[in-house]
């Protein structure tokens, strides 16, 4: 299967795609505007200026390009025969006083979202994409996390500190992806393939796989709307090792305090680890059982036509996703089974409303002060209003990629399509068209999972984002 495929929905549609697309925001009660005092304080709030000051540490940021709302920068330095990373994440919890309006309006939010028109952000502009992001050449408070990994890229020494960075430059995926290609990245993008690599055997060793799904994006431009489908960069799975990283040594931090919040996740079943077994086997590539999951998965290739359908599987064996907030007794459960580690959210608080709250107990239990009593009276609701926001993001999600996807192929009805067969459930089929970039469902007569096939489109209504097709 080809990395990346892009097709732009036809003028035709246009007028009918934005209506439907600008719907959603009333469909799923999207948020329209902050407070005029969540507003007000956003604007005013200013955090008190670290003690420790490490800006002359050459930080610097790695996020989609256009990117604004810039919640990390990093620096890798080698120390000895081992590293010494340094993880910066935006002081959010410097700016937003607790249990204020601005405050309120996050909790109501829960999360960034993303739309085809435009983001909706967690907090107003001025903060996620202004005074509180990690913008080159700007002063900032962070939070540092500051960790030592040995030869092998084993966690040793770690600390949390509040101070005072400033990065020196805002790169992007594609272009830092392309340095390190030619030899000419500078430090620190030089070294965290090197880092990387490390962090991505050390998942391997513990069992744990990071699963990269093809990301389909809703873009639009001047030319229209149309869906990127594509594998991450290589440089975009070191990136979030770095991420990885840090969530699970704070996790290992609030489990060792007895306070916290985990993002969790159940190991899969025995049965369903034999199911998939038997699927990735009848699809001609069986788990060799000398290899770990993680090391399967790492060698599957994503041109091959039956990978989407083994990622597919793969997605199935670990279902649960959840957050578990705990104080004095840990919770029951304590890992997250596809990192195979405990790990906590903490590296995105711009963007998401429980890595404050990871990273303002995290600073209480490296300094070894109390947590604040606001964190902790708070810690319980979290779950709820995560699994709500995480609920909305997904619908929303899914419901514009149904109605752009339609779109593309509302002026192809009676035409005949390749795709390749990704899941087979009962009577129904999960197929990936190539060309255009669609996934959907169709009936399963004949269908094999792992295969290509020729589907027939026989309807496609956009203001309902619904699709038939037929093998044909």
């Amino acid at each position: 299967m080809p990395a990346r495929r892009t097709q732009f929905a036809p003028q035709s549609t246009h007028g009918e795609l934005a209506v439907a697309l600008a719907a959603l925001r009333t469909e799923f009660s999207v948020p329209n505007g902050f407070p005029e005092a969540a507003t007000a304080e956003a604007a005013a709030s200013t955090p008190v200026v670290p003690e420790l000051d490490l800006r002359d540490i050459p930080f610097v940021t790695l996020d989609p390009p256009g990117s604004r709302d810039l919640d990390q920068a990093f620096h890798i330095a080698r120390a000895g025969s081992g590293w010494l990373v340094r993880y910066a994440i935006a002081d959010v919890p410097g700016y937003v006083p607790p249990e204020g309006p601005l405050d309120a309006a996050a909790r109501d939010r829960g999360q960034t979202l993303y739309l085809p028109d435009g983001t909706v952000p967690l907090h107003p502009r001025v903060l996620s994409e202004g005074r509180a992001s990690l913008l080159p050449g700007e002063d900032r408070s962070a939070r540092v996390w500051t960790i030592r990994l040995d030869a092998s890229g084993a966690v040793g020494d770690t600390r949390l500190e509040r101070a005072l960075i400033r990065s020196r430059a805002q790169l992007d995926y594609p272009g830092a992806q392309r340095a390190l290609d030619a030899g000419t990245a500078a430090e620190p993008l030089s070294l965290l393939p090197e880092v990387g690599r490390l962090r991505q055997a050390q998942e391997r060793l513990r069992g744990g796989a990071s699963l990269n799904m093809p990301e389909e994006r809703i873009i639009e431009s001047a030319a229209g709307y149309r869906i990127e489908r594509r594998f991450p960069l290589p440089v975009e799975e070191w990136n979030a090792q770095l991420s990885l990283l840090t969530g699970i040594v704070a996790g290992e931090l609030m489990l060792a305090g007895g306070v916290g919040i985990l993002r969790t996740m159940p190991s899969p079943a025995p049965e369903a680890l034999r199911e998939f077994r038997g699927r990735v086997a009848a699809l001609g590539d069986p788990w060799d059982p000398e290899l770990s999951y993680g090391e399967y998965l790492h060698r599957l290739s994503p041109d091959a036509p039956h990978t989407p359908a083994v990622l597919q599987a793969a997605a199935a064996l670990f279902r649960g996703a959840d957050y578990a907030a705990f104080d004095g007794v840990s919770p029951e459960e304590t890992h997250q089974a596809a990192i195979a580690a405990p790990y906590a959210h903490v590296t995105a608080p711009l963007r998401r409303l429980v890595d404050r709250w990871g990273l303002v107990v995290c600073s209480a239990l490296s300094a070894g002060t109390p947590v604040p009593e606001w964190a902790r009276a708070s810690l319980p609701e979290l779950p709820r209003l995560m699994q709500a926001s995480n609920q909305r993001a997904s619908q929303l999600s899914s419901a514009a990629i149904d109605r752009v996807e339609a779109a593309l192929l509302r002026d192809r009805v009676g035409e005949r399509l390749e795709a390749v067969v990704i899941e087979v459930r009962g009577t129904r089929a999960r197929v990936q068209v190539v060309e255009p970039p669609v996934t959907t469902q169709c009936p399963a007569d004949g269908l094999t999972v792992g295969t290509m096939a020729t589907v027939r489109v026989v309807s496609a209504t956009i203001a309902t984002g619904t699709v038939e097709l037929v093998a044909d």
